[in-house]
């Protein structure tokens, strides 16, 4: 699956930067019947971790209440050049990754 991340390509040391993700994904809840009756199987992501430098700076536990194609935004501080990772894992085996550099001046 497809994921769209926006960070920052440069930030000034100390500067607060928002980081956007979205993921591609269908998020079904298990809640929903077919037409026949049968029920469709819980397919969702249930966590999403973003590691700064290797360092753990956000996570997120995901439910069946969230849309399909999961939007996160949120926050940190600049404070040196490097790599974000993220990574989402679902039910069904499901692992997506993705990653960005910054760099801080």
């Amino acid at each position: 699956m497809a994921a769209l991340i926006n960070v920052p390509a440069k930030a000034r040391r100390g500067e607060i930067i928002e980081i956007r993700t979205l993921t591609s994904h269908i998020m079904e809840t298990g809640f929903r019947h077919t037409a026949d009756g049968a029920l469709v199987p819980r397919d969702i992501i249930t966590n999403f971790t973003c590691r700064y430098n290797g360092a753990e700076i956000f996570r997120a536990d995901l439910f069946p209440a969230i849309a399909a194609n999961p939007y996160l935004s949120f926050f940190t501080v600049a404070k040196e050049s490097g790599k974000f990772e993220f990574e989402w894992i679902g039910d069904n085996g499901y692992s997506s990754s993705a990653s960005a550099s910054i760099t801080v001046e």
